[in-house]
Parts: structure tokens; sequence; C-alpha cells
């Protein structure tokens, strides 16, 4: 199961975001709060070991590393196609 809190444990990995991700609401921009493109790739490498997917070429873009909310769903699906 995908949820915020594995989420924010990641997040709090990053540099960028350590010290502000337990004040983060699942809609802020996390761009607009720090993350920058080399932080969304540790970030998408680390949300794919974790939940053992893959990130499509069509997924890599800023929106699919944009929120909490939208990491969680665009992994839940990622996870329950690997399931299928």
């Amino acid at each position: 199961m995908v949820s915020d809190e594995v989420i924010r444990d990641i997040l709090r990995q990053n540099e960028a975001m350590s010290g502000i991700v337990d004040s983060l609401g699942e809609d802020e921009d996390l761009f607009e709060k720090g993350l920058d493109s080399f932080g969304s790739v540790q970030l998408m490498l680390a949300l794919e070991e974790r939940f053992e997917v893959e990130f499509p070429d069509t997924l890599l873009n800023r929106r699919s590393f944009s929120t909490i909310r939208i990491i969680r769903e665009t992994v839940g699906k990622l996870s329950m196609g690997a399931a299928a």
C-alpha cells in the first residue's frame, strides 16, 4: 500500500525537503517548496526501489512528482499494474 507517511519518509531523505516534510499538505506543490530536477530524479529512484515499480517515460514529468497526493496516486496505479 502506498501511504502518505512512506512518501514523506522518502522525501525526508531529500536535502531540500527534509526540514519541511512534516508541515506539507498533500496538495502543496513540492517544486514550489524546494524540490528541484535532481531531487525529483532521486525521489523517482527511491519510489521505484521502495515500491518495486518502474516509471514509464510517459510519467517522467514534473507533474508526476508535484504533490504527495499525485505521487501516491501514480505509484498506486503503477503498483496495481505490476501486480496484474
